[in-house]
């Protein structure tokens, strides 16, 4: 089921994802501090900095758990959901995670957490009540794998440092209206002109350029954990079928947001209809790869 290279190559991807937004609000905090001749402000976008990282790195699963609104599960009245995940756990090799689920009747489900020790898979009521047996070993066969693959460290630390990353923007956009300190000196003055500016542009770009890290991390981990966890449970229709039931479910996940939507099975925020037909450049705004993609290359494998 592992992928030992792509494993290590998720641990390195883990640090370098850490230190480019390190270096995205360090460029921020830079620019706005020349522009209004104050290093407070690069001082303290360097701690923000550092203060989210530690943060999403410790805390990113408990604060995507309470984003979506997911309660613990109860052993005695999931005693299925607890057998299969440690079923699935027992094959793969894997500690059991935590498991909880979202009270909602649209089907969905994610894995969360920094490492195998340190993970939980989250279903919706809607995924136990709407698949059957194999369909839903399919989905959290597709979930070990990305908790095995290290997939998760890299999915939940985006969650809170891409919004770290629109958060700090916001905020310097907000404080560059009300301007800086006036320079007697002209030459000065248009040389903060350019400087501001250019933080302007920093601050509008910055978040859509960290989103768009995001949705490429996601979609890159997608067929990579279909594969794995079809290989986990030897039936990749289980988790084909369940691919084509939770799409096929036009009811949006209430818990769901653009934040976490890219750590869902499918896109839960049901934007993906239609989308396998555009171009590359819209695709580049997509959480998740065409649904139909998927669902092909796993009824094309041969075990």
């Amino acid at each position: 089921m592992l992928t030992y290279e792509h494993i290590a190559a998720n641990k390195r991807e883990s640090w370098i994802l850490i230190f480019s937004f390190l270096i995205i609000i360090s460029l921020l905090g830079f620019v706005f501090a020349q522009a209004y001749n104050n290093s407070a402000i690069l001082y303290f976008a360097v701690g923000f900095s550092i203060f989210s990282s530690l943060i999403s790195y410790y805390f990113s699963d408990s604060i995507t758990l309470a984003l979506s609104r997911a309660q613990e599960a109860d052993r005695s009245s999931n005693p299925e959901l607890y057998r299969s995940v440690e079923n699935l756990c027992i094959a793969a090799g894997l500690p059991t995670p935590r498991i909880y689920i979202i009270e909602d009747t649209a089907p969905n489900a994610f894995a969360t957490g920094r490492d195998p020790e340190h993970a939980a898979v989250c279903v919706t009521t809607g995924v136990l009540a709407k698949l059957e047996k194999p369909e839903l070993e399919g989905v959290i066969a597709h979930e070990l794998s990305h908790i095995g693959n290290y997939d998760i460290r890299v999915m939940t630390l985006v969650v809170v440092l891409v919004g770290t990353v629109t958060l700090l923007a916001d905020w310097l956009l907000r404080a560059s209206f009300f301007g800086g300190r006036k320079s007697d000196d002209r030459e000065g003055g248009q040389l903060k002109m350019v400087l501001m500016i250019a933080g302007l542009i920093l601050a509008i770009l910055s978040p859509i350029i960290a989103t768009l890290i995001k949705m490429a991390v996601s979609r890159k981990r997608e067929f990579l954990a279909d594969a794995s966890g079809a290989l986990l449970t030897r039936y990749p229709e289980g988790l084909a079928r369940a691919l084509e039931k939770i799409s096929a479910d036009t009811e949006p996940l209430e818990a769901a947001n653009k934040a976490t939507a890219h750590m869902y099975i499918i896109n839960p925020l049901k934007e993906h209809k239609g989308q396998s037909s555009v171009g590359w450049f819209s695709n580049m705004f997509n959480t998740h790869p065409p649904i139909e993609e998927r669902i092909q290359r796993l009824r094309e494998m041969n075990l």
